[in-house]
């Protein structure tokens, strides 16, 4: 320990003023205790994002177990039953966001919406009809909204933003897997096919909503909540730490001072221009995510594998993309650049796709080029959403617009989703011109929009720049720069 910062301990005050002096950590130290967090958070988050995309994406694997021919839907039937659930998806991931601020146990909020959602998965597993499904669909992204904002805002609470991305890409990664083991669980689900009277993709729904119940009840006892309630694990000194780090990351203003999240946060948060670029990668790594997650036992298919076959063949795409997830955000972190680990997955789906659309449908004839293009696009679809979750926390000030902007920015983002869940039609297959088309679209119209939100950002710090320090305290009260955010002159972008 080196060096040791003093408070006033008056009743009133803040956390940190309560209790009087720490000594700060050194690296070392440092690198123990940020370690310990990471071992108690970021673990079980991955856990619980995992189940979740499986639980959304497991119709997929569905599909080709029956589920369309036993409920009797037509083609587009099964399309408006994808994009069902990004709608109350879309819509209250924000006033979630909201309302988890007001909670001192996150975990209690997060492990309530986890429980409701696995009963839904489990009651899916015995709908006998279109309305049933589609009911089952709209209540699952009800309660799924409110768990990947929460978590991300969960995180922000623990971590400075440059140890962010690393962390928020652990969840891609989870997701990447999720569709690894959705089609390894199929392809065993699938051998229970008669059992208890239920089809073989009835025991997809069932077996996983099950497991996800059982996760929901144990996030109540294992997910961490905030610092300055986890006395069982941190003493006071490392409590104190996290909160000196949240006074930082405030910009000087305990966030004991202003719990309430005003409209006026809102506005700013809105009025943010720079927010609905970063909105609209996201929507495009939507876009492309669910899209193939949704269709991909389909196009495995239309290569020429069947049945179990076809979902074990899913498997390695997946593979690829959480390992490059994990690789990409680890260099964005290092560096501490955002915008060079956006562009470059965003290339790699520009190139899968191109590969995609260069063999015209004729996926069986090209089995090896058309299954590699479909790895390099997975290899950019999913370390794109981390890096470019991580570059909007980074530019988003303070933690009450952080964590409005962050919902907003991933709300936005999830209405790719629902683009996703059209772009496949099953009376274009196995060309599906539109969906690998769109997919090269999305992928580089994104990349453009990357290249021009570094030239703003970097054109903001220049301008902010000019000013001296004398020259800004001239011009604006403390308060003034304060509530300014990321729009004052002493705010400096992340590139």
């Amino acid at each position: 320990m080196q060096t040791s910062i003093a408070t006033s301990p008056t009743e009133g005050k803040s956390y940190y003023e309560r209790h009087g002096p720490m000594t700060a950590p050194t690296r070392t130290e440092l690198t123990t205790f940020v370690s310990q967090v990471d071992i108690r958070l970021v673990p079980m988050l991955c856990i619980l994002y995992l189940i979740s995309h499986l639980d959304r994406a497991n119709i997929g694997n569905a599909k080709i177990l029956g589920l369309t021919e036993e409920l009797g839907l037509s083609g587009m039937q099964y399309n408006i039953a994808l994009s069902l659930f990004f709608i109350p998806y879309v819509l209250l991931e924000v006033p979630s966001n909201i309302l988890l601020k007001h909670f001192t146990r996150p975990s209690v909020y997060l492990g309530t919406l986890i429980v409701s959602w696995g009963i839904i998965m489990t009651l899916t597993g015995v709908v006998r009809n279109f309305g049933g499904l589609l009911t089952m669909r709209l209540l699952l992204g009800i309660f799924e909204a409110g768990f990947f904002p929460g978590s991300v805002y969960l995180c922000s609470r623990w971590y400075m933003p440059r140890d962010l991305a690393t962390r928020v890409a652990a969840f891609f990664c989870a997701s990447a897997l999720s569709g690894a083991f959705s089609g390894l669980l199929a392809a065993g689900l699938n051998k229970m096919d008669g059992v208890g009277g239920y089809s073989g993709w009835r025991w997809i729904f069932l077996i996983e909503g099950l497991i996800t119940v059982v996760l929901g009840v144990l996030t109540f006892f294992l997910l961490v909540d905030s610092p300055e309630i986890s006395t069982k694990w941190l003493d006071q000194d490392e409590i104190r730490y996290l909160v000196i780090q949240e006074f930082i990351k405030e910009g000087g203003k305990f966030k004991e001072e202003d719990k309430k999240t005003s409209w006026k946060d809102v506005g700013d948060m809105m009025r943010n221009w720079r927010i609905y670029l970063l909105s609209y990668i996201m929507l495009c790594q939507s876009a492309c995510n669910y899209g193939t997650k949704f269709t991909l036992p389909t196009i495995t298919e239309a290569m020429g594998f069947t049945g179990t076959n076809a979902q074990l063949m899913t498997v390695p795409p997946y593979i690829a993309g959480a390992i490059s997830a994990v690789l990409f955000s680890k260099l964005s972190d290092r560096y501490y650049w955002r915008m060079p680990f956006v562009a470059a997955p965003l290339l790699l789906i520009v190139t899968g796709y191109a590969i995609i659309m260069g063999l015209k449908g004729r996926l069986e004839a090209n089995i090896g080029p058309g299954y590699f293009a479909i790895i390099i696009a997975c290899m950019g679809i999913y370390p794109t959403y981390p890096a470019t979750a991580s570059w909007a926390m980074n530019n988003l000030a303070p933690s009450k617009r952080r964590a409005i902007g962050s919902a907003f920015n991933i709300c936005m983002g999830n209405t790719g989703g629902i683009i996703g869940s059209y772009m496949y039609l099953d009376k274009e297959a196995p060309t599906y011109p539109t969906g690998f088309g769109l997919s090269l679209a999305f992928g580089g119209s994104a990349l453009l929009v990357a290249v021009l939100l570094e030239l703003s950002f970097a054109y903001g710090n220049k301008r902010n720049a000019r000013l001296t320090e004398t020259e800004i305290r001239e011009a604006y009260t403390d308060e003034q720069l304060l509530a300014m955010g990321d729009r004052s002159p002493f705010f400096k972008y992340t590139l």
